[in-house]
């Protein structure tokens, strides 16, 4: 669809995000998209108008009231006149008049973040960032999220675009020249910024060093382009420099629009941000460096760096005279005409791959497609309670599958996760989470949901401790009482062994909408506590619908952590558990046994860091021979991996066991809780028995069976856990017809 998509912003005169908004409305007007712009008005409408897009003037340049006001009302005259589809608004004040509107009117709102505000005085509630936000890099991506709150999936990460034909090497500076005396065969450097306060501290510091770079650099001509509110102050300082000099060294040209031929006159360009790039798509030698911070001569070394801040240097080392003399230096004096020429190439290069006005056009056509979408579609908003941001391998399993297959069911489904780690938890997977013992977030996220998940994983038990499972109800009440409504996703139920908390469970898990349990003993567990079994399902774990890293990945980790590949491997997982020692003595005695029988490299594997650690050192220390210690914090997918290329598996946790029928690796559990026993029966491998009576004879007669028939257990497994899978995505389906209000 080709929206009709009005552009609002403070004002058109020179600056980064003016002529961002410039160049990106130009390029969807060329792509067939209907292009109108509001703003204060400035230097670039007549370029806006060469285009043919048709500019509003509307005072959204100062935090006057009355101007806003009037802002408010000009604006909804001009919506409705124009019957747009789109606003897309490019700063603060444009956000919050159209915030305002966008509650009163029907049209799709989308903003952009083109740096970073002040949130202090009250200034962060008056910032509306819309249904969808376009940030012009990864870090002012993290800022909104971390600042605003903004959901990770609602920002969309653009560039700065680049007219490459407006800025190219090609570009002819004789006009520049000839207005500004400057000779063609002498070093030139061109500085373009603001000559603001806040975006000029590398113009003062040039000006600063002129008289040195100007012994250092014979015949050098500086110019200093752009104006602003220090302007008078700046070039008073030059004309003094010049003074002392003896000549004109420096020339400040005041604020152009004619950016591209100013910088094709540059033999080396300092600036930052947009500037930096387009003195990149000229060509040129670039020095990146502004008020936030310095970067120095770019290259290729520099280029990961760069792009993690859009190119004005946040998080970097400030900008020092010292730091500026020595780049500049070097660029005129070290580097031959061919070495500058081919850091220009490559910096032309980059921008050809990264940062066309085509790709910042699609990008933000993106995030319009999106919210519109979501305007004329209904969406649903899932909260998935469980044990996630514990550094679990199994529940992180859990979280990912369920997010994985949930958002499969379409754009529409919203999620967001009660974390204990929320922000590792948002940067690690990219999924939106909350605290979840922050009772404000907590309920704040459940009172905007329309569905609970409290799952899955086994957490309604009380064999860890009771706190833990009022948690869980509680967090179940607090979503029934604001009507929500409520799903047990692939539960396993138990132990629950307290009288009192049989009752609690009973009461609270009735008044659920829906139950699916992963297991059928946890739906006997529940039924024997007197939950309605019209709402109870058997379905899977939904880890049997993960995926794993490829086996040469898988390979690539174990060489990181120095574990040989002579040998086949066996994967041992292990946990901590009641009454231990006696078992540790004897399963180190079957480690040692399997290394010697068949040769191979036992592998301890932590699922739960650092208690499996702890447990699997215990082990070791018992054993003869050597055994490996995985150490690294792996996601759950190169968990899954690391199995795959496993012989067989000793395991303990229930995920291990999940994980090796999922990659069809033959498995011994060895039963420390009713789960275990489970699933075993299920995917028929065989049991090592429960930890007080673990037979070390009767397992090494498996393991040999094992060793023996081994295509047998892969067909077998292949079967089972084929079965597994479309019982496990049973639960999404479960929770489709749930919110849809369709019978399960």
């Amino acid at each position: 669809m080709k929206y009709k998509i009005l552009m609002t912003l403070m004002g058109l005169e020179i600056g980064g995000a003016e002529t961002h908004v410039v160049e990106l409305s130009k390029e969807l007007k060329k792509q067939g998209y209907d292009i109108l712009v509001a703003s204060n008005g400035g230097v670039y409408e007549k370029e806006l108008a060469q285009a043919g897009i048709r500019h509003y003037k509307v005072p959204m340049n100062q935090r006057n009231v009355l101007k806003m006001i009037k802002s408010y009302f000009l604006l909804k005259k001009i919506i409705k006149k124009e019957k747009v589809d789109i606003v897309h608004s490019h700063a603060r004040i444009p956000g919050f008049i159209c915030g305002m509107l966008h509650k009163k009117m029907p049209f799709t709102f989308v903003t952009s973040a083109h740096w970073v505000f002040y949130t202090g005085m009250g200034l962060k509630y008056l910032t509306n960032w819309g249904q969808k936000v376009v940030a012009v890099s990864e870090d002012i991506r993290h800022y909104l999220m971390d600042n605003y709150h903004v959901r990770s999936e609602n920002i969309f990460v653009t560039i700065n675009g680049i007219d490459t034909d407006k800025f190219s090497p090609q570009t002819d500076g004789s006009r520049i020249r000839k207005e500004f005396q400057l000779k063609e065969d002498l070093p030139t450097l061109v500085y373009v910024s603001r000559m603001d306060e806040s975006r000029a501290m590398v113009a003062r510091q040039l000006i600063e060093i002129t008289p040195k770079l100007a012994e250092a650099i014979p015949g050098l001509q500086i110019l200093i382009v752009g104006g602003g509110d220090v302007f008078d102050e700046l070039l008073e300082k030059s004309n003094a420099v010049n003074q002392k000099l003896g000549r004109n060294c420096i020339t400040m040209t005041g604020a152009r629009t004619d950016i591209n031929e100013l910088v094709s006159v540059a033999d080396v360009f300092v600036g930052v941000s947009r500037a930096a790039l387009e003195a990149m798509a000229a060509g040129k030698t670039v020095i990146v460096a502004g008020n936030e911070g310095y970067i120095g001569l770019f290259g290729q070394d520099k280029l990961e760096l760069a792009q993690e801040n859009n190119f004005c240097c946040r998080g970097c080392e400030m900008s020092e005279e010292d730091k500026l003399y020595r780049d500049v230096t070097y660029a005129f004096c070290n580097m031959t005409p061919e070495e500058r020429e081919a850091a220009g190439a490559y910096g032309r290069e980059v921008i050809f791959q990264y940062y066309s006005v085509s790709r910042m056009a699609q990008d933000s056509v993106k995030a319009y497609d999106a919210a519109w979408k979501e305007s004329h579609e209904k969406q649903y908003h899932v909260v998935m309670s469980g044990y996630y941001g514990f550094n679990n391998t199994g529940d992180e399993a859990i979280m990912l599958s369920m997010h994985k297959n949930i958002q499969q069911l379409g754009d529409n489904y919203h999620i967001t996760v009660l974390s204990n780690k929320p922000k590792e938890t948002r940067e690690k997977y990219g999924i939106e989470a909350v605290y979840r013992f922050g009772a404000r977030d907590v309920l704040r996220a459940i009172r905007q949901s329309d569905v609970l998940l409290s799952g899955g994983g086994s957490l309604l038990q009380d064999s860890t401790s009771t706190r833990s499972l009022m948690y869980y109800l509680s967090i179940t009440v607090a979503a029934k009482m604001m009507r929500k409504k409520v799903m047990l996703y692939a539960n396993g139920i138990g132990p629950v062994s307290g009288k009192r908390n049989r009752r609690l469970v009973k009461q609270v898990v009735n008044k659920a909408d829906l139950i699916t349990l992963r297991e059928e003993n946890s739906h006997e567990e529940l039924l024997a506590m007197g939950v309605n079994p019209k709402k109870c399902f058997v379905t899977a774990d939904p880890v049997f619908t993960m995926d794993g890293i490829s086996k040469q990945e898988a390979y690539r980790l174990l060489d990181g952590e120095g574990i040989p590949q002579d040998k086949p491997i066996v994967v041992v997982s292990v946990r901590n558990w009641k009454d231990m020692d006696a078992f540790i003595q004897r399963f180190a005695t079957l480690c040692d046994i399997v290394i010697e029988t068949y040769q191979r490299n036992i592998v301890f594997l932590a699922m739960q860091m650092p208690n499996d650690i702890t447990i699997s050192e215990k082990v070791q220390k018992q054993m003869k021979h050597k055994a490996y210690i995985l150490r690294g914090s792996y996601a759950p997918s190169e968990v899954m991996g690391i199995i795959s290329v496993a012989d067989f598996i000793l395991s303990m946790r229930l995920h291990t066991l999940i994980f090796a029928a999922r990659q069809h690796v033959p498995l011994v559990g060895f039963v420390y809780d009713p789960k275990i026993a489970y699933y075993l029966e299920k995917l028929e491998m065989p049991s090592g028995g429960d930890l007080k009576n673990f037979d070390l004879a009767q397992t090494l007669k498996l393991i040999e069976d094992i060793m023996e028939n081994k295509a047998q257990y892969v067909a077998r497994l292949e079967e089972k856990a084929a079965l597994l899978n479309q019982k496990a995505h049973r639960n999404e389906k479960y929770l489709m017809r749930l919110l849809e209000k369709k019978k399960p």
